[in-house]
């Protein structure tokens, strides 16, 4: 990587950064709940979320005492409820086993549930000044075009991500504009070149073709599910908790069966998942409900997936 590059990546950062929450810390749990909830979700949405968290769960300790369900509570519009599970276990793998001091080593980070070698990267570099690359979304898509290796495989970009990180002056700020370069110059929706800092550097400088990237992306299954509705004046609704697996795991919900075929009518909700369309169709009924579940009188302190939220506000439940 050209010093000319660095330089200008640097000088780039330091002018047009945005001001986020999680670029003015080093504490070790607030840098690690940010990579967590910014994995797959988008910055505008983990905003509110990341400074509410902290009022609910201001450290390990409260978090690792915490309900799982007052976690996915806490969760709740995120997405990727595995995450919020993950993050709890290895709160309370700290508490009990480290004393409730999150490691600085990074191998012992790696031990941790849910945490990979990426957002251990980020939090060592960010925290303690280590040149450990970062590899996520952004980071990949910067890398490939910068080199001209669209086909790039994982292994092949941690090496060419530890190459360009070695050679910075500050990994913790490097780390940080190669994750800002890819969510704005070099996005997976669109590309300036022409605004690019380093597109005087870059192998691929106006001849990426987004459309192109686009199509190896893993196509999306429709889903079609009738979604049972048992309401009651007195006692609420009836809710049951999500298995431990699959979609919306531990989550919960009204009782949900899959439709073996899409129905001749329009569905009352689609709730998009990154490669799943889900199809939802209400059916109300005014039986006593069977299996495990309880009635609810308020949805209020309960974990429901967004989907669920969207389709009760539009048969009017709360």
């Amino acid at each position: 990587m050209s010093s000319d590059r660095c330089k200008a990546l640097f000088c780039w950062y330091g002018q047009h950064a945005r001001k986020l929450p999680w670029r003015e810390t080093t504490d070790p749990y607030r840098i690690w709940v940010s990579e967590i909830m910014l994995q797959q979700t988008q910055v505008k949405t983990v905003l509110p979320r990341y400074l509410a968290w902290f009022d609910q769960f201001p450290d390990i300790s409260t978090l690792a005492a915490a309900s799982l369900d007052d976690v996915l509570k806490a969760w709740e519009g995120l997405g990727y409820y595995r995450r919020a599970r993950f993050i709890h276990r290895a709160a309370q793998t700290i508490e009990s086993d480290l004393h409730g001091v999150f490691p600085r080593a990074f191998d012992d980070m790696m031990q941790l549930t849910g945490i990979g070698r990426s957002t251990a990267g980020a939090i060592s570099s960010f925290c303690f000044g280590t040149f450990t690359p970062v590899l996520d979304g952004n980071v990949k898509r910067v890398l490939k075009r910068w080199f001209a290796r669209p086909e790039a495989t994982d292994k092949e970009l941690w090496l060419l991500a530890q190459q360009v990180i070695d050679q910075a002056a500050n990994p913790a700020t490097w780390n940080q504009l190669m994750m800002e370069l890819g969510a704005t110059h070099c996005s997976a929706r669109k590309v300036n070149c022409e605004s690019c800092p380093v597109s005087a550097h870059c192998a691929s400088a106006f001849q990426v073709d987004v459309v192109s990237e686009k199509r190896k992306t893993v196509p999306v299954r429709d889903v079609y599910w009738q979604v049972h509705l048992f309401t009651c004046p007195d006692r609420g609704i009836w809710l049951h908790q999500r298995p431990e697996s699959g979609i919306w795991a531990g989550l919960w919900s009204p009782p949900i069966s899959e439709l073996t075929s899409q129905p001749d009518i329009e569905p009352t909700h689609v709730h998009q998942l990154t490669h799943r369309r889900l199809h939802l169709y209400p059916l109300a009924s005014d039986q006593e409900p069977t299996g495990e579940g309880q009635w609810v009188s308020s949805i209020e302190g309960y974990a429901l997936p967004t989907g669920i939220h969207h389709l009760l506000d539009k048969v009017r439940f709360s």
